[in-house]
């Protein structure tokens, strides 16, 4: 039952990763009306530098994929970590209304990786 769960929890996650992927290469979904001035100035600011969105979306869209999956589900954990500390950040700084989807998606994260922990103590042995 356990497995069951993790693995709509992980595809739920991954699918919003891809999504939110694809959305910086294809700019399919509107930007809420409300955003802080300040978050509109940041967002500006990543776009000017012309490489970074879209490496954050290929983080985003491979982690995501390898989130859903069972077998590389570990390594995608790893790879949407640091895109998580910068949805942290950003929301602790710039937009703190959305801090409670950011915790959960942070609970997830931390449940894969110490379900995971086992294939990630070679690293730091």
């Amino acid at each position: 039952m356990k497995k069951k769960i993790l693995f709509g929890v992980c595809l739920l996650f991954g699918l919003l990763f891809i999504n939110s992927g694809l959305n910086k290469f294809f700019n399919y979904m509107p930007m809420p009306k409300d955003l802080p001035e300040s978050m509109i100035k940041l967002m500006t600011a990543f776009m000017q530098i012309g490489w970074l969105m879209p490496l954050i979306a290929v983080a985003e869209i491979l982690g995501g994929i390898l989130f859903i999956t069972n077998k590389f589900r570990a390594l995608g954990a790893i790879i949407i970590f640091p895109v998580l500390i910068g949805i942290l950040l950003t929301h602790i700084l710039f937009a703190p209304s959305g801090l409670p989807l950011v915790l959960i998606l942070w609970c997830i994260e931390i449940w894969v990786i110490i379900e995971n922990r086992r294939k990630y103590l070679p690293m730091i042995k």
